[in-house]
């Protein structure tokens, strides 16, 4: 018996082994070229799931800004440059609008809500939201005077560390998390909040996991994963506490509604629900306002705090830019609190800002894109349905666009006047129809937290600044920065 298993499974090796010399079949499409899958795994040995974009990288300098990779027997092709991604994403924006599959939000929104939908169902996710946080029908208060007014509690955090040396990331991630609170729930959490700061754990450890080397696993074998124990299932959890907190808001909402007088977005949605309840097929029910709430706290939560996080500790390095960003606050805006209009003002700071999310490139991958269409790109037939990988990092760090881009420079994007310096190729919120919905919140809460707090604090730190290692604590898909400590030196 333990013979005839023997050698059934050196058959089968040899079958695969075999099979993989030839490679595979000759593809009639003509797909860009890239390594040589193995059969039915793909190219996952050839991929490093903790080195997950270093992989990409050193495909990229192999095969060129456009190569096929394998997730399993599923192609995806990967852009790189901004000169390719610009072609993708801006010339044929319509072909590449498609989104690409994620397997744990599909496992968890099964297809609904705005990030991970298609078709109709996408489009009319996406312009509600857009017009929905645009025209802010809910209550009195502008998304300016949120942030603004959030700013201030992040301020009074700061004092109270009394110039002490602290880790500003759970201050980073209450504030930018209250905002989001706001807009969806109509209200701000204290930080001490138990129910927040539960909330809070879910969102930070779902955005881990997805760009762990356990997500990413889970990523290329999720049809078995999920019925397989292990660290990915407290990952997924996450999603789903998350799904359920919305929930309890949603049914609380519900109670409470007064369709006059609508008071944050899941008010406007259940409207929205309440006009269409008569149409079977429209797309506006519970499933999908979880699927954009949940999109929403993950795009307006996690990534600006920890670009603000970054960005600290980039002004930490280079105490000179950050002292230059004070002296432009103090001539312009002086003790008043800052506002949006300021921006236009205080190019120094707006440059500096643009180059904190250049240089961070928090979202190196980009998210998954799929073609709508057959096309033909750069002598290359790639069919409708195929998974696209736009590596953003590869536009944001291109040398063609960004010279010396290893090198964390604000006057790049100052012209020779002094005036801020628009960049084709500054594309941190990605381009073309999928766009981040939520990239003019960022921007005004990026600049709203990071002028008021440098208006009342200088930022410190005891390590030297020779020490201060600006690279990314790890790179699978993701880029977080380095833990560190700083202090919140008073300046009046």
């Amino acid at each position: 018996m333990l013979l005839a298993t023997t050698v059934l499974l050196l058959v089968l090796l040899c079958l695969v082994w075999t099979i993989w010399v030839k490679g595979k079949p000759k593809d009639p499409l003509h797909l860009p070229p890239g390594p040589r899958p193995f059969p039915v795994i793909g190219n996952i040995l050839q991929i490093k799931p903790q080195e997950f974009l270093l992989s990409l990288q050193q495909f990229q300098k192999k095969y060129g800004p456009i190569f096929t990779i394998y997730f399993g027997s599923h192609p995806t092709v990967v852009i790189c440059g901004y000169d390719a991604v610009k072609e993708a994403l801006v010339d044929n924006k319509d072909v590449f609008s498609g989104r690409g599959k994620m397997a744990v939000p599909e496992y968890v929104m099964k297809g609904y809500g705005i990030i991970g939908s298609n078709g109709d169902r996408w489009k009319q996710m996406r312009r509600f939201a857009l017009t929905t946080l645009r025209n802010f029908g809910m209550g009195k208060r502008s998304i300016e005077e949120r942030i603004q007014e959030e700013a201030q509690f992040l301020v009074e955090e700061f004092g109270k560390t009394e110039g002490e040396l602290f880790d500003p990331t759970f201050f980073l991630g209450c504030a930018v998390s209250n905002i989001i609170c706001s807009v969806l729930l109509g209200k701000r959490f204290s930080y001490k909040d138990e129910r927040f700061l539960s909330l809070l754990k879910n969102v930070t450890g779902a955005v881990r996991f997805m760009n762990s080397v356990w997500g990413l696993i889970f990523s290329f074998f999720h049809g078995v994963m999920h019925h397989i124990p292990g660290p990915h299932q407290k990952g997924i959890q996450h999603l789903f506490d998350l799904r359920a907190f919305i929930q309890e808001e949603v049914n609380e909402s519900v109670k409470t509604l007064n369709p006059d007088s609508t008071r944050h977005f899941i008010d406007c949605f259940l409207v929205k629900m309440q006009q269409e309840k008569e149409n079977p097929s429209s797309e506006f029910h519970n499933e999908n306002l979880l699927g954009s709430s949940m999109n929403l706290f993950f795009a307006g939560t996690e990534t600006t705090s920890t670009t603000l996080r970054y960005g600290f500790l980039a002004l930490l390095k280079y105490p000179e830019i950050q002292a230059k960003i004070q002296d432009e606050i103090d001539y312009v805006i002086g003790d008043r609190r800052p506002s949006a209009e300021d921006r236009t003002n205080i190019p120094y700071t707006e440059a500096v800002i643009c180059e904190i999310q250049r240089f961070c490139d928090i979202v190196p991958t980009g998210v998954p894109h799929s073609t709508t269409e057959n096309i033909l790109f750069r002598d290359y037939t790639i069919p409708k349905g195929t998974n696209v990988f736009p590596l953003l990092t590869t536009v944001l760090k291109d040398p063609e666009q960004f010279p010396q881009p290893e090198i964390f420079s604000p006057d790049r994007f100052l012209d020779d006047k002094g005036a801020v310096k628009k960049h084709a190729a500054f594309l941190p919120f990605s381009a073309g129809r999928r766009i981040c919905i939520g990239e003019g919140l960022a921007r005004m809460e990026l600049f709203l937290f990071l002028t008021t707090l440098l208006q009342k604090f200088t930022l410190t730190t005891v390590v030297a600044t020779d020490d201060l290692d600006l690279t990314p604590e790890f790179s699978s898909a993701g880029h977080l920065p380095r833990s560190y400590k700083m202090s919140a030196i008073p300046r009046h």
